[in-house]
């Protein structure tokens, strides 16, 4: 059921869409219309790293488990402490310590070690020590070195020294020092400590942020490091302060299906 300032300022025959980030207060939710904010909400209070979607569950890794989202509660399984998650055509996720496994039938299944493990897109892992590609049973090393994030949609890799993509081999898009990457159908992302690039054919840096992003979902909302949602209305950028502490990701779903 929605909330009374749900209904306030989306209106009663608006269906928001939820925004689910992970901070180091927790797992927060936040309804939005558009550029407009509602409800803001902590989901769960123990810090999280990361988050993923998987057919409408969210999908959280924390200090404890990585945490999937059923029946209006965050079910743990079992896989311990989880830096990232990530899913291709199963759930994947990594320890502390860079194990990397997926799960299928409701058990864990270990690919192997690696040297921290930053962000998992699809088939598409960032680690120190290079990108690496789910193949089967197998992670792929495909190169690169310092990977601090990774896009599954069209493969690209955020990195200290530049933004690349993945065609017949890396492909260098931009240069600078690179702190994510996000794709979508609505289009493509990329920052680094201190800019947001936005892609339309060509990268061009968005004006009007001065923060760092560390996520953006939809092509249209933003979270950055210092816990500020920004929502997009036009060209600009609204901010929206969550009291989040430190932000790291940030989800968004159409469906109603409570956390």
């Amino acid at each position: 059921m929605s909330s009374i300032d749900e209904k306030r300022v989306h209106g009663p025959n608006t269906r928001p869409t939820e925004l689910f980030v992970a901070a180091d207060i927790g797992l927060l939710r936040a309804t939005v219309a558009g550029e407009r904010v509602g409800e803001v909400s902590l989901s769960d209070h123990r810090p999280a790293h990361d988050l993923a979607l998987a057919d409408g569950r969210v999908i959280v890794a924390t200090d404890e488990d990585v945490l999937i989202s059923s029946e209006g509660a965050l079910e743990p399984t079992e896989f311990g402490p989880a830096m990232a998650v990530g899913v291709a055509d199963r759930l994947v996720a990594a320890a502390p310590d860079g194990t990397v496994a997926r799960r299928e039938d409701d058990r864990w299944i270990e690919y192997d070690t690696l040297e921290s493990v930053r962000a998992i897109d699809g088939d598409l892992i960032a680690a120190a020590d290079g990108a690496y590609r789910l193949v089967d049973g197998d992670l792929d090393y495909v190169g690169l070195d310092d990977v601090r994030d990774v896009a599954g949609g069209t493969p690209r890799a955020a990195t200290a020294t530049g933004l690349y993509r993945l065609g017949n081999g890396w492909l260098d898009e931009l240069d600078g020092d690179f702190e994510m990457v996000a794709d979508g159908p609505e289009g493509a992302h990329a920052a680094t400590a201190d800019r947001l690039y936005a892609f339309d054919g060509d990268w061009n840096p968005v004006s009007g942020i001065e923060r760092s992003v560390v996520d953006v979902a939809r092509g249209q909302y933003a979270v950055c490091a210092d816990g500020t949602l920004l929502s997009a209305t036009g060209d600009e950028w609204r901010a929206h302060p969550l009291g989040a502490g430190t932000a790291r990701a940030l989800v968004a779903r159409s469906d109603r299906k409570p956390v």
